[in-house]
């Protein structure tokens, strides 16, 4: 059997251990890999990869002086690619939403029906 009692302790098997190792272990990981994810996400939403500082090094090593309009039209054109990748994850996610709200009302029509 799974657990052996004998005179008030239990006994356990070695792969038992192993595999309540290796499902914590692997429960820890997946926790990690989201909460990192998260994280991550939220430090490149406050501090983004690419400043003004840079754009304006970029075109003086192109050999050119970029003027502030310039520089801020790029910055908007970099700020506006991200705002539609993150429109469309919110679009994705309602959808998903409407869906199992789609799933769960039928489910509950057929129950009614039965």
């Amino acid at each position: 059997m799974f657990l052996e009692v004998e005179s008030g302790h239990m006994d356990l098997a070695i792969w038992q251990f192993v595999l309540i190792v290796v499902f914590v272990l692997l429960a820890t990981a997946i926790a990690t890999f989201f909460l990192v994810r998260k994280l991550f996400e939220k430090e490149l939403k406050k501090n983004p990869p690419v400043s003004e500082a840079m754009i304006r090094a970029m075109f003086q090593q192109m050999g050119r002086t970029p003027s502030e309009k310039q520089v801020r039209a790029v910055m908007k054109s970099m700020n506006d690619a991200n705002e539609k990748e993150e429109a469309k994850k919110k679009e994705k996610a309602e959808l998903e939403a409407k869906r199992a709200a789609k799933k769960a009302e039928k489910e509950a029509k057929k129950k009614e029906a039965n």
